[in-house]
């Protein structure tokens, strides 16, 4: 009779805490299409705070802002320092025009962690000389001038002015052989005011990687690296070449100040009820290059995240497992944030059932192909996805074919070392369903990348795409499985 009882019991149980996760569900749908706030947050992030790259007060204030709301959705939140750069930057105004009788207002950019004018400076323009005769015939006259660097289109990273790079341009000279910008460090000695490079538009404008962490107040740079618009390059190239006489005026405003500047991964977590030490973990990155306001890369991911979090706390989500939302930092120096999460087992490997990471653009996600393995489960949390929105559909596909092999290096973004220490980081499909000719190649770390590139229904629509899979997933018997995952 009492194992009778206690069988009884067992199945109430289990149809009430079904029951609860159903109301749930239905509850995160309901919100999902009629108090979604995801533009909300994009909004903030965008028009109130703007570029947050590591080493500015920006993305102090953006970790500051995230951790607030976080916390008055209910949920708790761990600040975890993952990394430390010696001398701060900030960014003020520039603007830049050539002074002449067809003279005209310049569009350029300057990468983080370079030098600024001190003031507004005029000067004269060089071709820069490739060789030594080249250089001893115009040294005199270096100084106080800028410098044409006829490059071909950057990357947007900084000219690489450290002592290594010099050591290696010097013995490259010595050699005869051939390398790029030959006599950059005799040029600064020189006392040029900056160097002018072609960038294609729209503008991709990033940071001096070579030196950023490395530098001190004693050792800052102080010739400018100036990324302008490659047709104004073309004209200007060519009334040097004609010996026209004019100047390029440039004011701008690059500021740095001592450090240390401390940042942070944001860790805010649904704690789980039966399962509290095994977790489903969603992911996107804060930081963001300060060209623009940072809101496709990767502003919409984290406003996703963000509501995907608020969506289930305002349900009353109680799933068995913990669901944790990660906001990381120093994705684009190099996924620090991320690395030092996984490196240092904040979740110890196996108790992570799966890694979904936002980081591809404001689209819809429309799908998520798993291998076999995980397949039914999948079907079964996202079965009320179904008919959620029928003009975005959402299918769940079974992996054919072989696994692919772990990955044994990082790749662009924070889902890089989950996957290469062989914890799941599927993540769903997104697409642009409606054809809004939205184009990631096109904003991906340029001036473009602004808050009206965002398309609000893909990105409300994802939040409860998240919400519903995430607490399907927290709420399985099981992790998932990870048969088959990767070809060992």
């Amino acid at each position: 009779m009492k194992k009778i009882y206690l069988s009884l019991l067992a199945v109430l149980l289990t149809v009430v805490s079904l029951q609860a996760q159903d109301k749930v569900t239905k509850k995160v749908l309901e919100l999902g299409k009629t108090d979604n706030r995801t533009m909300e947050h994009a909004q903030y992030i965008a028009r109130n705070i703007g570029g947050r790259l590591v080493g500015t007060h920006m993305l102090n204030h953006a970790e500051d802002w995230v951790v607030e709301q976080f916390r008055s959705w209910g949920l708790d939140v761990q600040v975890q320092e993952a990394v430390v750069i010696g001398v701060g930057f900030d960014r003020g105004p520039w603007s830049g025009r050539m002074l002449s009788e067809d003279g005209m207002m310049l569009h350029f950019g300057t990468p983080a962690y370079t030098a600024g004018t001190c003031g507004p400076q005029k000067g004269r323009v060089y071709l820069e000389p490739k060789n030594q005769r080249a250089f001893d015939r115009v040294k005199g006259a270096l100084k106080g001038s800028w410098v044409l660097l006829e490059t071909g289109a950057t990357s947007g990273l900084a000219i690489d002015a450290s002592a290594k790079a010099d050591s290696l341009r010097a013995a490259a000279v010595a050699e005869g052989k051939e390398v790029a910008v030959p006599f950059y460090r005799q040029m600064v000695e020189a006392g040029v005011l900056g160097f002018i490079r072609p960038a294609k538009m729209p503008m991709q404008v990033l940071y001096n990687r070579a030196m950023c962490f490395d530098l001190t107040m004693d050792t800052l740079p102080t010739a400018c690296d100036i990324l302008l618009d490659e047709h104004q390059f073309a004209l200007i190239k060519q009334k040097v070449e004609d010996r026209q006489d004019f100047q390029l005026e440039f004011d701008i405003r690059n500021h740095f100040f001592p450090g240390p500047m401390k940042y942070h991964n944001i860790l805010a977590t649904i704690k789980g009820t039966q399962y509290p030490d095994e977790y489903v973990v969603l992911g996107s990155h804060l930081d963001a290059y300060d060209i623009a306001t940072g809101s496709t890369d990767d502003g919409q991911g984290v406003c996703v995240t963000m509501e995907t979090a608020r969506l289930l706390a305002a349900a009353g989500a109680k799933p068995k497992r913990s669901i944790m939302f990660c906001i990381w930092t120093a994705e684009e120096y190099g996924l620090l944030g991320s690395k030092y999460f996984v490196e240092h087992k904040t979740i110890p490997w196996n108790k992570i059932s799966n890694y979904f990471n936002r980081d591809g653009g404001p689209l819809a996600c429309t799908s998520i192909t798993v291998p076999p393995a995980m397949y039914e489960d999948f079907k079964k949390v996202c079965e009320p996805l179904e008919n959620y929105n029928p003009d975005i559909p959402f299918t769940v596909n079974k992996r054919e074919g072989e696994a692919q092999a772990r990955p044994t290096r990082a790749g662009g973004s924070d889902h890089a070392y989950f996957a290469m220490n062989g914890i799941p980081a599927i993540s769903f499909r997104e697409s642009d369903v409606f054809g809004y000719d939205f184009n990631y190649r096109d904003i991906w770390h340029t001036e473009d990348d602004l808050y009206d590139k965002l398309i609000p229904v893909y990105m409300e629509h994802s939040a409860v795409v998240n919400a519903v899979t995430a607490y399907g997933i927290a709420n399985l018997g099981h992790l998932l499985s990870r048969e088959g995952l990767y070809k060992e």
